[in-house]
Parts: C-alpha cells; structure tokens; sequence
C-alpha cells in the first residue's frame, strides 16, 4: 500500500441549519449551530486515514484554540502531522456553512493561516514527499503553493491528483502536471472554458483539459454519478441510493475513497465504487469531518445505485 501526501487546507467549519437559505436581505432564524472540523485538505485526509490509508498533511493552522483542536483531531485520526504548521499572527481558517432541510449547502471560506504556506514549508518538508506514491492537492492554498508542490511532486515521480476546489482558474503549468483531475461539472467549465450542460459537452471539456498535459480526469455530477475520461475513452459510474441529510464534504469523501482504493492497487472500477460508497455514506450524516466513515462501515454497506 502506497503512502498518500496531502497538501491543502485546514478549516474550522461553523456550521448553521436552516428550513430554507436566506435570499439577499433575507433574516432567516436558524435551527441548530456547531463547530465541526472542515478544510478540504483535512477532510480528504481524514477520510483517507479513516479507510486504512497511510497518510501524511502539509498545512498551516493559527495559533489559537480552533488551530489547536484542529491539529489535535487530525492526529487522532491517524494523519502524519509533522507537516503542518502554525502562525502566530494570522488565524486558523475557517469556513461558514449553512446547510438547509433539502441538505444544500452554501459555504463562505475565510482562508486564514491556509494562505500563509510558503515554498519554504513545502521544501522543509520534503522528506513526505518522497516517503509518498500519491500526492492529493484542492485549490484553498495559494495557487502558487500548488504549482510549486506539483513541480515537485512530478520531478520524484509521485502520482498527482487535483481537486480544482473551489472553481478558479488555473495557469497550464499547475494542469500539465496532474495526473488524475477531479472537477465536478462548475469547476470544468472554468477551466475548459467552453459550456458544460450535457455528456457531450463534458467530454468535449475534458479532451480540451486533456491537450494540456492532465492523463485522466474524473468529473463529479453529484446526484447523477461520475464520468471517467482517459485516452482511451469514457466510463460512466453511478451513484448509491440514499436519504442525504448533509452533502458537506461528499466530495471530499469522494477523493478520499478513490485515492484510498488507488494506493491499494485496485483497478478504477473498484475505486470508483468504492468512493461512490465513502460517498453514500457521507451524505447521510451531518457535518464535515464527523461524517466521514470507517473501512469496516464501508465494507459493510449494502446500497442500491
């Protein structure tokens, strides 16, 4: 089993739950309020950890009370933390999430002490990535960090995987070094540059991704499933039947289980069912985090797609 890098972002989620989000203007009262440990980094991390992965995370915390929680988890969960640092002056990250009774969500990220990583915290840090196969990067750091940690990644010849999240755009010297780019159907969009409203139009953004160095690509479609696109051709992938209460980091459980069944050495149509599980399960639970299954309660699910 290969060991997995993950270099990204580390957040306070500040959770709110409404009947319905409030419109422009609108004062809406909400129905319950938690902190639940977030960052698309760390959840993908975690729910890495949690599914039997050995993992390893570069980030950067405040040095405040959420940094010290977070950090505190993190380790609990199993994730190598000797890569994460803290600032003194600025603060830990955190995110604003409302999530209403259909399980929408919408979310405000404050990036904090994730926009302080510097190239010197990566090359302090070298060691993670050579002891790693798989190098995971999302798109809350600066995205000088991620271009430079990809050069990186791909001079030792590690297999690199990008969530383009959130949606921004992207010089080609970041996109000609990934190997596995995992966009949902937004995210494509910007960065193919042309309209994404059905099949063809997806494949015709991917080949256009494709030209610029990316060898696979992944696009999430939320309720509808995954496509997979390679030089070869396309596979579409289904997705499991279940109540959602929360789609807070559904996507970056998806991540997780795929890179977590990738380092395993299992061939793409297991991964993509295993993820599409870590997925299911996720998304009947409330919170970042908190949500994120186990190996065995993967193993054991039984679902319908």
């Amino acid at each position: 089993m290969g060991k997995i890098l993950v270099v990204g972002s580390i957040n306070m989620d500040l959770v709110t739950k409404v009947s319905k989000s409030p419109k422009t203007g609108e004062t809406v009262l909400g129905k319950d309020f938690k902190q639940i440990p977030g960052g698309k980094g760390a959840n993908q991390a975690v729910a890495m950890a949690r599914l039997g992965s050995d993992v390893a995370m570069i980030g950067m915390l405040g040095k405040d009370s959420f940094g010290d929680t977070l950090l505190s988890v993190i380790k609990k969960d199993g994730v190598d933390i000797s890569g994460i640092g803290r600032c003194k002056d600025i603060s830990t990250g955190i995110a604003t999430i409302v999530v209403d009774d259909d399980a929408n969500n919408s979310i405000i990220v404050v990036p904090g002490a994730n926009f302080e990583i510097e190239k010197k915290d990566i090359d302090a840090n070298i060691k993670l990535y050579e002891n790693s196969e798989i190098v995971v990067h999302q798109l809350e750091t600066p995205l000088d960090i991620v271009e430079y940690s990809l050069k990186i990644s791909k001079k030792l010849g590690k297999t690199t995987i990008l969530n383009p999240a959130p949606a921004k755009s992207m010089s080609d010297e970041i996109i000609k070094n990934v190997d596995y780019l995992i966009p949902n159907e937004t995210e494509l969009e910007l960065l193919a540059g042309v309209p994404v409203k059905n099949k063809e139009d997806i494949l015709k953004a991917c080949r256009k991704i494709m030209a610029k160095g990316v060898k696979k690509l992944i696009v999430t479609l939320g309720s509808k499933g995954a496509i997979y696109v390679d030089e070869k051709g396309s596979k579409e992938f289904g997705v499991y039947k279940v109540d959602a209460v929360d789609t807070t980091a559904a996507g970056d459980s998806f991540i997780g289980g795929l890179t977590a069944a990738i380092s395993k050495g299992e061939p793409l149509e297991k991964a993509m069912e295993f993820a599409a599980k870590v997925g299911a399960i996720t998304v009947t639970r409330e919170g970042a985090q908190t949500s994120l299954p186990t190996l065995d309660e993967v193993i054991n699910f039984e679902g319908v797609v």
